[in-house]
C-alpha cells in the first residue's frame, strides 16, 4: 500500500500539523462564545460539514459502539461513556448557538454537554467559558433491533477518511481499537452508496480500510 500524503495532526506525537478546512466552511473565530461540537465518526471528515475552523481533540472517558436499534436498518455509529478510555476527534463551532441543522442531522441522538471531558490545543479567552457537547444515543432511548443490523461501508469509508487525513494511519487505528461492534457484518454498498454524505476515497485509503477489515476478519456482505 502507498504511503498517505496528507498533513495530519496527531495530538498523540509532537509538533502536530493541521489540515486545510474545507474553504467552502463557514470561518468562526476560536475566541467567541459560540458553543462547540465533539465529532468522533462522520464529523470528523470535514468535507461533510460546513463548521469551520475545526481542531482536533480528544474525548477522555468515552468509547465508540455500534448500536442496532429498530430506527433504522443499518447500524449507528454512537460514543458512550467508557472511564479509561479516549477517542480521537475534532471539535468547531456552532455559530450562535444555531443547533438546528447539525441536531437534524443528528436526530437518532442525544446532544450531551462533555466540556470537561474535551482535551485540546486551543487557547481559550479569560472569561468566556465555552460549551463542548458530543453527540450520544444511550441504550434505552430507542427500541433495539430484533436482529443485528449491518455497518454500511460507504459510511464507514467516510469515517475513516477523516481520520486518516486529521490523524494519519496511527490515529485510523485507534479508530478501530477504540470502537465496539466489529463483530457486526459490514454492507458493501460501495457501488450505490445508502449514506447521503458518501465520499470517493483514494486507492491507499481503500486498501487501509479493506485490510483492516479483513484483520478484523469482518464479514462482507453484499448490497
Amino acid at each position: 500500500m502507498g504511503a498517505f500524503t496528507q498533513d495530519v495532526f496527531d495530538p498523540h506525537q509532537s509538533n502536530p500539523s493541521q489540515t486545510t478546512p474545507n474553504p467552502e466552511a463557514r470561518m468562526i473565530p476560536f475566541q467567541t462564545a459560540h458553543p462547540y461540537f465533539f465529532g468522533y465518526g462522520s464529523l470528523v471528515n470535514r468535507d461533510t460539514h460546513i463548521y469551520a475552523p475545526a481542531h482536533p481533540a480528544t474525548a477522555q472517558g468515552w468509547r465508540r459502539l455500534w448500536r442496532h436499534t429498530a430506527l433504522r436498518n443499518f447500524a449507528i455509529l454512537t460514543a458512550v461513556p467508557s472511564p479509561g478510555t479516549v477517542i480521537d476527534g475534532l471539535i468547531a463551532p456552532v455559530p450562535n448557538a444555531d443547533w438546528a441543522a447539525l441536531d437534524a442531522r443528528e436526530f437518532a441522538y442525544d446532544r450531551h454537554i462533555a466540556t470537561p471531558d474535551i482535551a485540546h490545543g486551543q487557547a481559550l479567552p479569560r472569561g468566556q467559558p465555552i460549551d463542548i457537547a458530543i453527540y450520544t444515543i444511550p441504550a434505552s432511548k430507542h427500541p433495539a433491533a430484533k436482529a443485528p443490523t449491518p455497518i454500511l461501508l460507504s459510511y464507514l469509508d467516510v469515517v475513516l477518511q477523516g481520520y486518516l487525513r486529521e490523524f494519519g494511519p496511527a490515529g485510523a487505528q485507534r479508530f478501530f481499537d477504540t470502537t465496539d461492534g466489529w463483530e457486526t457484518p459490514i454492507l458493501n454498498d460501495r457501488a450505490a452508496p445508502l449514506y447521503p454524505r458518501a465520499k470517493t476515497l483514494s486507492p491507499d485509503e481503500t486498501a487501509f480500510i479493506d485490510d483492516h477489515l479483513a484483520r478484523l476478519q469482518s464479514e462482507i456482505i453484499p448490497a
